[in-house]
């Protein structure tokens, strides 16, 4: 099987974007013309992971500028800015995809925005799969050789425009002939790590064994973990980050056993317009994705459910943060000044 996954991509005009939700059974291409049905992509998980969800983003305004062509488009456009940004209100990749786009918007002069619009959102998607690389490159060396990897969600190229970001830390250790071999945290209520890291880990040929969630203190406690690493949403001034609900618990985990926890993401995910983790937006889903597996209820009918999609990790469970421009250490605050622009 090929090792090159294309999550996202721009061909014939058209947004094609792998369908998420059917993997590992089925793989699907959606093709979009209309930015709104790209935006209903994102927030019905066609599309997900922090990096991913801002490309698709920058797409999505690139379609509403061919759509405006020919109009007064700029008061409308600032509008659509506004919804798309509002898709998933706890990635802050969407939001800075969106402020890129924008910035791109000022410098046209015509009343045809979509050329240059285009070439900024496709800019955009070329950038992220280069930071991806840098960042994997940085955080390989952070692996020891034959090292027992525990990772949660999924952090690939299927969540970014492509390659990954702690996946693709592992990734790029595997292509380093380093042998990592991967716990994979199923990642309950809808199973990324599960249903996509485990397929990206089978055509990478990486060794894994997916786990129940609640397992990975037994496996630290038994001594079959050397590092855990896990995405990024959001991270606060502080370092406080939000990732996939559960990622807080294996930090803590990892803590107790003095097991070295690592953050990989992008500086694009930094958010330092917010100090602390404590103010970072917290998605709520749906309480069927919880009462319901595959669309079977498995809950009695009326049981009520909470469905937060994330959680937050305090700056002082975290070892490092893998970046592009090289691996953060505390105190985070002043390195994140540093490191981002």
């Amino acid at each position: 099987m090929s090792n090159e996954i294309q999550p996202i991509r721009w061909e014939d005009g058209m947004l094609w974007l792998l369908d998420q939700r059917l993997l590992p059974q089925q793989e699907r291409t959606l093709a979009y013309q209309d930015w709104r049905a790209v935006v209903g992509a994102i927030r019905d998980m066609v599309v997900r992971g922090a990096p991913a969800i801002g490309v698709t983003a920058a797409y999505a305004l690139a379609l509403a500028a061919k759509e405006l062509e020919g109009t007064d488009w700029r008061p409308v456009f600032c509008d659509i800015c506004e919804e798309v940004s509002q898709a998933r209100p706890t990635a802050v990749n969407l939001v800075w995809a969106v402020n890129r786009m924008r910035d791109a918007a000022e410098g046209v002069a015509a009343d045809r925005p979509y050329e240059k619009l285009l070439a900024a959102a496709k800019e955009i998607h070329a950038n992220d799969i280069e930071t991806n690389r840098a960042l994997a490159s940085h955080g390989a060396a952070l692996i020891p050789n034959k090292g027992r990897v525990l990772t949660i969600c999924n952090t690939g190229a299927l969540a970014t425009g492509g390659y990954g970001t702690a996946l693709g830390v592992i990734r790029a250790a595997h292509e380093q002939s380093r042998e990592p071999y991967v716990w994979v945290s199923e990642t309950r209520p809808r199973l990324q790590g599960m249903r996509l890291t485990a397929w990206e880990l089978e055509k990478l040929g990486v060794p894994y064994r997916i786990i129940t969630d609640n397992m990975a203190g037994s496996l630290m406690r038994q001594g079959r973990v050397e590092l855990v690493i896990a995405g990024a949403d959001r991270i606060a001034a502080n370092g406080d980050t939000a990732n996939k609900i559960g990622t807080y618990s294996l930090a803590v985990l990892a803590k107790s056993h003095g097991i070295p926890f690592y953050i990989a993401a992008p500086t694009s995910t930094i958010d330092l317009t917010i100090e602390t983790g404590d103010k970072i937006p917290i998605e709520e889903r749906s309480e069927e994705e919880i009462t319901e597996i595959g669309g079977v209820r498995m809950a009695p009918i009326g049981a009520r459910s909470y469905n937060p999609a994330f959680d937050v990790t305090p700056n002082e469970l975290i070892t490092g943060i893998i970046t592009e421009t090289g691996v953060l250490s505390a105190p985070f605050g002043e390195a994140l000044q540093r490191r981002t622009y």
